[in-house]
């Protein structure tokens, strides 16, 4: 499973476990994300991929700050209610 910046994530452990974020960068054992919320891109979460489920899309954050994240965010959560 590749994953990518921009991507949409789904924590699958932790205190935050259900929470949604947008994966910001990622390296061979981790993966640091955002939610423009608590997690902005100042001060990412640090998790470990196999802690993370990778959902099937992706937006373009290159130029994003924490606004446009809390509207991605927002937004896909839209659609996932329908």
């Amino acid at each position: 499973m590749t994953y990518e910046t921009g991507m949409l994530a789904r924590s699958k452990a932790g205190h935050d476990s259900g929470a949604v974020y947008v994966i910001i960068d990622c390296d061979e054992t981790y993966v640091f994300l955002a939610d423009g919320r608590i997690r902005t891109l100042n001060r990412l979460k640090k998790k470990k991929k196999k802690h993370v489920q990778i959902i099937c899309r992706k937006y373009d954050v290159a130029a994003l700050d924490d606004a446009g994240i809390r509207r991605t965010l927002k937004e896909w959560n839209k659609e996932e209610e329908i």
